[in-house]
This record gives C-alpha cells, structure tokens and sequence, in this order.
C-alpha cells in the first residue's frame, strides 16, 4: 500500500512466512483468531493498519518478530 506523504510502501511478508512454515493463511487465521477474510486483507498488503495485538498474536504463531512481517520500500532508494 503506498505509502500516504513521501511515496514509500509498507510491504507485508506474510506469503513468505506462511510458506517457510509450512502453515496455511486459513490455519493462522483460525490461531489468531482472526477472520480468513480480513487475514486476507493483510497478506495481499490491502490493510491501512494493523493492531499491535494482531501484530503480537502473529508473530507469536509464525515465532518470528515484526521486522520479518513488514518491510518499508523506500522508493527514492535506487536513485
């Protein structure tokens, strides 16, 4: 999603991190407690914000830290 006042982007890994650990999106969802749908929203990088507790349930369940989730592509950074 881009990002609202210099261009940059907020990148979600959580495809990445599904796959590593061999876990399906509908098995985190049902872990968290989160809806599949909204779940969704996050992975395809369509979500305008996340809740830390949702941060936090996440990377408990993935054991990873939110570094691993989210990245920031600065756009500027090829230049």
């Amino acid at each position: 999603m881009p990002g609202d006042n210099d261009g940059g982007s907020i990148l979600v890994k959580l495809d990445d991190l599904l796959h590593e650990r061999r876990m399906t999106l509908t098995e985190l969802a049902e872990r968290v407690g989160l809806t599949l749908a909204n779940l969704s929203i996050l992975k395809t990088g369509k979500a305008k914000a996340i809740r830390f507790s949702t941060l936090a349930a996440i990377c408990r369940e993935l054991d990873c830290q939110p570094g691993d989730l989210l990245a920031y592509a600065d756009p500027t950074a090829g230049e």
